[in-house]
């Protein structure tokens, strides 16, 4: 049964869907004219600047948080530690190409998760591919939105939020610092509850508080590994690009990469890490408070291009210039190693953080599927399912489940992406109403400027 469920899985996460992802990422960022270049700085200003102020439940920045949330997770540490290891230092090159791409496809979900947003019985926001798939492609096309949601249920309960999380935080605490992995697991429990029994805004506060400094903390003590290792840096970049294009020699105890193999590494942990396409993130996107889908999409995108070109570029080159990848450590004793005996207390805590938020960020992406198929009556009812889950997390290691959850993972995206497909001309179309709003927004503030300009030449 395990071998089945390895050969079913391999075959999802093979290139028929590596290909479907980054095309349709290639096919947005053609009809968009490179929006994730020319765009870029006004996304990352928006992520403090955007106001907020249409309708759904949280701020643009909570709802780029709780993204976060779920994705800056232990595949930022132990996924690009995988991913170099079994591709060699260019599979970092192929993970910044599918997050290029990828922010495209990121943009493109956030701007019809707004555009096609509803309100449940209880007047909260709720969208995401289901309901984009519903309203925008049509009901004979709903099938494959409860197909979504399906899946969605399944990978927040089975994996993504539960299991892995819940395993990598006992685990590494446990061997860092000699706590009982039943007790860790009890205290997480608590603080799940604590977290998802209060709905998305409580998910959000806590969130928008813990992934900014997590994030910043982690980046400081990357760049600190790379100050050490300032002389091997220039190295480290070539080995980067030639590994990606010719392969990587074997060394030490590294057992040689060809170029297929450092592309599909790459890529494929790109995407696991940063979801883009997956389907996930525009759940919450939906939520957020804003009268243009343009704009909130610009704000998912800048998820990506965080999780993927700055966090995992950080872990990815501190690998490489420590040294570590020629050994014969994997996953996060490989990323351990690179780092000093003081920064491996932050990659520790780095870990525990970015797996908690990752569990309270997938406990609201489960919880709207769940409400899509079932209705408002589920939804505390599945939180307080979740919860348990939570809690038994530690007692099961069952490397089937696992597996389970990675395939229902990589059968989310294939109804997101047929419906980024299908609905590619309408996000080409709120992007144009929105940038030329913009436009006669700056050209009549100008025109203010000036006027004021005049009266005080005139006054003076």
């Amino acid at each position: 049964m395990l071998e089945i469920l390895n050969s079913i899985d391999g075959f999802i996460w093979g290139p028929p869907l590596m290909i479907l992802l980054i095309g349709t990422g290639i096919l947005m960022s053609v009809r968009l004219g490179l929006l994730q270049v020319m765009k870029l700085p006004k996304a990352l200003q928006l992520i403090f600047t955007a106001r907020s102020k249409g309708e759904g439940d949280v701020s643009s920045f909570q709802a780029l948080c709780t993204a976060l949330a779920a994705t800056v997770g232990t595949g930022n540490i132990v996924g690009v530690a995988t991913a170099i290891k079994l591709g060699g230092p260019g599979a970092l090159l192929w993970m910044w190409l599918a997050a290029f791409f990828g922010m495209a496809t990121k943009y493109s979900e956030g701007v019809l998760a707004v555009k096609y947003r509803t309100y449940d019985e209880n007047g909260n926001a709720s969208g995401g591919p289901m309901y984009y798939i519903e309203q925008g492609l049509g009901k004979k096309f709903k099938p494959l939105a409860v197909m979504f949601s399906i899946f969605g249920v399944m990978t927040a309960c089975l994996g993504s939020g539960t299991f892995t999380q819940v395993n990598a935080i006992t685990s590494i605490v446990n061997v860092s610092f000699g706590v009982s992995e039943y007790v860790v697991a009890a205290i997480l429990t608590v603080l799940v509850a604590v977290v998802i029994i209060g709905g998305l805004q409580s998910i959000a506060n806590v969130a928008s508080k813990i992934v900014p400094f997590m994030a910043a903390v982690y980046v400081i003590a990357t760049v600190s590994v790379l100050v050490f290792y300032a002389d091997a840096l220039p190295a480290a970049i070539k080995l980067v690009i030639d590994g990606a294009f010719n392969g990587t020699a074997a060394a030490g105890g590294f057992a040689g990469a060809g170029i297929m193999l450092a592309m599909r590494s790459g890529i494929a942990r790109g995407i696991y890490s940063n979801e883009s396409g997956l389907g996930s993130a525009p759940i919450v996107a939906a939520a957020a408070k804003t009268k243009w889908p343009a704009e909130q999409g610009l704000v998912s995108m800048t998820g990506t291009f965080i999780d993927t070109i700055i966090i995992c570029t950080m872990t990815g080159l501190s690998i490489i210039v420590s040294g570590a990848w020629n050994g014969d450590l994997n996953g996060a004793a490989l990323t351990e190693a690179a780092f000093p005996a003081v920064a491996k207390y932050v990659l520790t805590g780095g870990l525990v953080l970015f797996a908690f938020t990752t569990i309270i960020g997938w406990s609201y992406y489960g919880e709207r599927c769940a409400e899509y198929l079932f209705g408002v009556k589920c939804i505390m009812p599945y939180r307080i399912g979740y919860i348990i889950l939570v809690g038994l997390g530690v007692f099961l290691k069952l490397e089937m489940i696992w597996i389970i959850a990675d395939i229902v993972n990589g059968l989310m995206a294939i109804p997101n992406l047929i419906a980024l497909l299908g609905l590619s001309g309408v996000v080409v179309a709120e992007t144009k109403l929105y940038f030329e709003h913009w436009e006669k927004v700056h050209s009549r503030r100008k025109q203010l400027a000036e006027i004021r300009e005049d009266l005080a030449t005139e006054n003076n």
